[in-house]
């Protein structure tokens, strides 16, 4: 690799360790600072009405941002500049938004001992600012990954690295933030506490965090000009194109719902960790133990889930995943302070695979919405796990505040200050409910959502038969008759698709208008200039179409939809613009053939009706060698 190389990953990733760092003190820490701090010197009945309004206000904001998102992306990815599109919005947005974290935690510089009214008004317009900007970072860092890799793989690489410096970027907060607090407290105050001073150094520790991890990425990144960012997110997704594809398709609206449930839990809980370490136990400076489990375990649940699923379905592994989650919550109800129970209790909690096998699902059920509804609506897809996100995030900053405030654990109150009536009420929010929304979850998940793996291969089966044979109503003009050349998209040996032959399926696309090449070499090259249409989840097969209309289907292999994608590696984005002879694919042919599975490659046409004239020479070709034209309406 080349030293470019290493700058450019190791420049991404510090990206996302202070973005994910700053995320997790604005959505976590900054409601332990309203209902702890921010509101100290306060009489505690006007206290906790502006706790009480101040969280009704970042649920409100929170949820509004959901609506929000699609215009700032749309700003983003209509901005030129000679430094990029991206890194300006990276850069601005962190830096302001660090700006106005560190305002937020000053209490809006003790507004609210002056006139409450004002506090509010002026904490409405600095925490909207607030969330807008630090938006405006998130569309950007990950809108950036095809803008600084044109190949599917390495963009991959990028994903893998922001999202493991992301687990310790929010993680570590865990491991610091009473460290931090306590130790500025003491500077400033002389006690041991966790006070306003200390919880204003944490904001501002972790807003130069963030500012600096932003310098590392414009730094260490660079945004090529190539035909992939310029074909890239033409088409603008809306909160209500999100909301329209989930009401279309039962499989993504009760996955969805399924992980909502789990997401509101897991994120409430991991809000109230503190004031269970604080209150309830009485142990606030073992809290790092929390951030130091959850990033252990997020460090190998990962690889173990890859291997995993090889053997066993990911229902099975979801099932896993929530039950350990219900057990984590039995164990904090009944551990009391003994500490090796409550860290069995935390690994359970954080070994969950209900965000990785929900991405999956999601991903999945693109192909059945396809087959179901005719509408391929990928762009929902990607918004849909995002936007649940947010929700859950605003749900859970509301469950926070509420459990503060009606548990008493507000303001300067200790654990000595706490009743048997404070703890059961803790006790009744912080985790008897979130355990029911766990359960609910893994019942929603088993009871409604049927497409596993093995339904997919089905539904992606089932799909290609109808793209190979019905008349899919593409619209054509019924007087103009066009000429499509075509080169050779394999090395190998052509022939009719009729004369394959296979014991696994009955499938109609052989039935249908195209060639079958059994492949010489594992490479796939355009046929002709045109655009790439879709990706199928499994990225074994992908359409295409030329500038002048012809659309083609290219499947790699017989049965290879149930390698998953395993050794298939993608050198295009959908939406990218093609032209014949680009190597589009490479694929693993030993890995096709250990597996028992053909590794022919099929192309035929979509809409076969349309096709007018059409010949297959049977023989070898090259990849490159120009095939009969084909003659379409």
């Amino acid at each position: 690799m080349s030293k470019i190389s290493y700058k450019e990953r190791i420049g991404f990733a510090l990206g996302n360790l202070g973005h994910s760092a700053f995320y997790g003190a604005l959505s976590t820490y900054f409601i332990v600072y309203v209902t702890s701090g921010m509101f100290a010197g306060v009489e505690k009945s006007i206290a906790n009405k502006l706790i009480g309004l101040i969280t009704t206000l970042v649920v409100i904001i929170r949820l509004a941002e959901v609506v929000l998102d699609p215009i700032l992306g749309n700003i983003v990815d209509n901005t030129r500049t000679k430094y990029g599109k991206f890194k300006p919005w990276l850069l601005i947005g962190t830096i302001v938004s660090a700006v106005l974290l560190v305002v937020c935690f000053t209490g809006i510089f003790g507004l609210s001992k002056v006139n409450w009214l004002l506090f509010a008004i002026v904490f409405v317009i600095v925490f909207v600012a607030l969330d807008i900007f630090y938006s405006f970072s998130d569309v950007a860092y990950w809108g950036m990954v095809p803008a600084i890799s044109e190949n599917s793989k390495e963009r991959g690489v990028f994903t893998v690295l922001g999202t493991f410096t992301g687990t310790i970027g929010w993680n570590g907060l865990t491991i610091i933030v009473v460290p931090i607090t306590t130790y500025f407290t003491y500077l400033a105050t002389g006690k041991h506490d966790q006070g306003n001073a200390g919880w204003l150094a944490f904001a501002i520790i972790i807003s130069l965090l963030a500012v600096l991890c932003s310098l590392a990425t414009v730094w260490g990144t660079k945004e090529k000009n190539n035909i992939i960012r310029d074909s890239a997110n033409k088409e603008k997704t809306s909160i209500k194109d999100v909301f329209v594809g989930i009401a279309k398709n039962d499989q993504m609206l009760w996955t969805s719902l399924a992980y909502l449930m789990y997401s509101v839990a897991y994120v409430a809980t991991n809000g109230v960790l503190f004031y269970y370490f604080k209150f309830v136990l009485d142990k606030p400076n073992q809290f790092w133990i929390a951030g130091v489990v959850a990033t252990i375990v997020s460090f190998f649940t990962a690889p173990l889930y890859g291997i995993m699923n090889k053997f066993i379905p990911r229902k099975v592994l979801y099932s896993i995943g929530q039950i350990a989650m219900i057990l984590s919550y039995v164990i904090f109800l009944t551990a009391h302070d003994n500490s090796t129970l409550i860290t069995i209790g935390l690994v359970l909690f954080n070994f969950n695979y209900a965000q990785l096998v929900t991405v999956l699902t999601l991903t999945d059920a693109i192909e059945y919405g396809q087959l179901r509804n005719g509408i391929r609506n990928e762009a929902v897809t990607l918004s849909i796990r995002p936007l649940l996100d947010k929700i859950s995030g605003a749900f859970s900053n509301g469950i926070v505040g509420f459990i503060a405030v009606a548990a008493g654990m507000t303001g300067s109150a200790t654990a000595k200050d706490m009743s048997a009536g404070n703890i059961h009420t803790f006790e009744l929010f912080s985790f008897y409910t979130p355990l029911t929304l766990a359960a609910l979850a893994l019942i929603i998940f088993l009871w409604k959502v049927k497409l596993s793996e093995k339904m997919h291969a089905e539904v992606v089966d089932q799909l290609e038969e109808k793209l190979a044979t019905d008349n899919i109503n593409v619209p054509v003009d019924p007087i103009a008759i066009k000429h499509q050349a075509i080169i050779a998209p394999v090395d190998g040996e052509m022939a009719a698709l009729e004369t394959l032959k296979h014991t696994n399926q009955d499938l109609a696309l052989f039935h249908g208008t195209g060639y079958a090449i059994k492949s010489a070499v594992g490479e796939v090259y355009a046929p002709f200039d045109g655009k790439i249409r879709f990706t199928f989840s499994t990225q074994h097969a992908f359409g295409i179409e030329s500038d002048n209309g012809l659309s083609a289907i290219i499947h790699v292999g017989i049965g290879t939809v149930n390698l998953r994608g395993e050794g298939f590696n993608l050198h295009f984005v959908d939406g990218q613009e093609i032209h014949r002879g680009d190597l589009l694919m490479t694929f693993d042919q030993e890995l096709i053939r250990r597996n028992g599975y053909d590794d022919t490659v099929i192309m035929f046409f979509v809409d076969p009706k349309r096709i007018e004239k059409f010949e297959v020479v049977d023989g070898a070709v090259q990849h490159g060698d120009d095939l009969t034209p084909v003659t379409f309406k």
